[in-house]
């Protein structure tokens, strides 16, 4: 979580800065430390001086405020500006789709001192008449303070796993725990999550105990009892831990897991059985003896159930799935031959060619897409015609020399508002795939938004649509997009779907997965790797499939190179078909 925290700070100096009007370079010096912070997959606690000042856009400066924060729970450049701005602007920075010029605005107008405040600003109707304030974007406000109040009952689930995790790895250090395992909606790989369980056994429990409630994770105990106990976080993150019984670790792990719908069947099936089910273990009615519970598979094994995958334990077909064996063989990270979304520092990556292809390397992978923003997204810093030209001849060179692994000459293209793609066809037919997505313009309505995207489908250079929903999770809602047309569209038109694993966007979300498939559509699973560190998430998206019930055999990047290449759509491609 101290990466997080740190990466949230440097993002809100960035604010700030902005807020005052301080140099642009400044800006986005912080904004990058921030995003290269939040995608660093080691303990940041744990780095050297050399490892630390080695992360992308992390100098000297960055690490001694590292350094600070790691000593004293805060950055005094990040303490000095709050006092310049007053806090209600502050909080009114946290609203989605309000930068710091509107903030500003609506602070110098109106007063506006928080949430509360501006939301009766706008439902009394102050806003109208501002400058660049329309109907809108005060529509568009509200949202935002509904996502707000929403994140503030359930986290996004890649903020709260790394917080879980770093529990669990504490545990194991520094409590007698025999096994430990994380429950609940984490471990269905929910999207988002109220809080966290955790289940551990142990011959000295009260020991756990006094550990769990020592962890400096604690701000404030809300209970600690011989088996039980329960923390909040400084981040409103509540965490209950359990320690059962050995006999009974199998049995607790399946409830705790849920979800209660699910588990509401399986009892319904024991009834049936006479047997009873719940989280102490299996039992034979009557008399209550414990033919189970010790792992996990007995509660299943005692009805004459193969074991159901926790990802798939939604009631949502799965039981009867599992009666009639149509259990789908979910894929797994294993599978997985390589990344087929990636940047470079060419647009708004961290990391040169060469460092990307060590680290794809060192995850056993055969190969990797480059796919750099185009000119469209002036922000990360676009690729035009000469620049995409010149980096394929780069990748060409890099190909000579890594013998068993191929890098994809690829681009993330800009779908535009009427859905024509930011480069010429001729532009792009140079390239192994075309990654097309949208970074602007989510307000339009559902039927131009439909619209956009099915003209983008259309077009025979596109190979893959990326983050088809444009949701962040927490910040962001999905457009409004008819998706049944857009997936049966995507079929007609042999268009990949990917499912972005970058934990605040899981897009397409599990139940699109599953229309997906329902409608024959090829999927892929990528990172969107700006930091080499983020190739670890690949572990979020492969979880996102497993709970749309993907198998190996939908997903193009579980293939090898030369299986792979023959079936990505491609301008290329296209004209090889004509031309015969």
């Amino acid at each position: 979580m101290k990466n997080q925290q740190i990466a949230n700070i440097f993002s809100e100096i960035a604010d700030l800065l902005e807020l005052k009007g301080e140099n642009v370079f400044r800006i986005r010096a912080y904004r990058r430390a921030a995003q290269n912070m939040d995608g660093l997959s080691k303990d940041v606690a744990a780095l050297s001086q050399e490892e630390l000042e080695a992360i992308p856009g992390i100098g000297k400066d960055l690490v001694a405020k590292i350094h600070e924060f790691l000593e004293t729970g805060t950055v005094s450049k990040h303490e000095a500006l709050k006092k310049e701005i007053p806090g209600g602007v502050l909080e009114l920075l946290h609203i989605p789709g309000l930068g710091p010029k509107k903030t500003k605005l609506l602070y110098d107008k109106l007063h506006v001192k928080g949430v509360d405040d501006l939301e009766a600003a706008i439902r009394q109707g102050k806003l109208a008449g501002l400058p660049g304030i329309q109907k809108k974007t005060e529509e568009n406000i509200l949202r935002g303070i509904e996502l707000i109040k929403r994140g503030s009952e359930r986290k996004p689930l890649g903020r709260v796993l790394p917080l879980a995790e770093d529990i669990v790895r504490r545990m194991k250090e520094g409590a007698p725990v025999d096994r430990i395992e994380i429950a609940g909606s984490i471990r269905r790989w929910k999207d988002t999550v109220k809080d966290i369980d955790i289940l551990t056994t142990s011959k000295q429990p009260e020991k756990v105990m006094d550990a769990f409630v020592g962890l400096p994770h604690a701000g404030r105990v809300l209970m600690q009892g011989p088996t039980k106990s329960s923390i909040v976080t400084d981040d409103g993150i509540q965490v209950d831990l359990r320690v059962v019984e050995e006999r009974s670790f199998g049995a607790a792990l399946a409830y705790f897991t849920g979800s209660k719908q699910h588990n509401i069947k399986l009892r319904e099936m024991a009834v049936r059985a006479g047997l009873k089910i719940n989280e102490y273990g299996v039992f034979k009615e009557p008399g209550d003896i414990q033919i189970g519970g010790k792992k996990e598979e007995d509660v299943y094994k005692a009805l004459d159930l193969p074991f159901i995958a926790p990802e798939l334990r939604e009631d949502m077909g799965e039981i009867d799935a599992a009666l009639e064996g149509r259990l789908p063989k979910l894929v797994t990270l294993e599978d997985i031959k390589g990344d087929l979304h990636v940047h470079t520092n060419w647009s708004d990556g961290s990391h040169d060619l060469e460092e990307i292809v060590a680290a794809a390397r060192q995850k056993d992978y055969r190969y990797i897409a480059i796919t750099d923003h185009t000119k469209g997204l002036g922000v990360a810093h676009g690729l035009d015609e000469k620049r995409l030209a010149d980096e394929i001849r780069l990748i060409d060179e890099t190909n000579k020399r890594h013998a068993g692994f191929k890098v994809l000459k690829g681009t993330e293209i800009d779908i535009r508002a009427d859905g024509r793609l930011d480069l010429s066809d001729e532009a792009l037919s140079g390239l192994d795939l075309v990654v097309a997505s949208i970074h602007s313009g989510f307000g339009q309505s559902k039927e131009q938004m439909t619209k956009r995207i099915l003209t983008a489908l259309r077009n025979t250079c596109v190979s893959v649509f990326a983050h088809p929903t444009g949701r962040l999770i927490g910040v962001r809602d999905a457009y409004a997009v008819d998706m049944e047309a857009v997936l049966r569209e995507a079929a007609r038109q042999g268009v990949v779907m990917e499912i972005n694993a970058q934990p605040l966007r899981l897009d397409l979300n599990d139940l699109h997965i599953k229309m997906a498939k329902q409608f024959g559509v090829q999927l892929v699973i990528s990172t969107d790797m700006h930091v080499t560190s983020q190739f670890d998430y690949m572990t979020y998206g492969v979880s996102l499939a497993r709970r749309g019930w993907v198998e190996k055999k939908d997903v193009l990047n579980a293939l090898e190179y030369e299986e792979l290449i023959p079936r990505l759509k491609t301008c290329r491609v296209v004209k090889l078909k004509r031309a015969k």
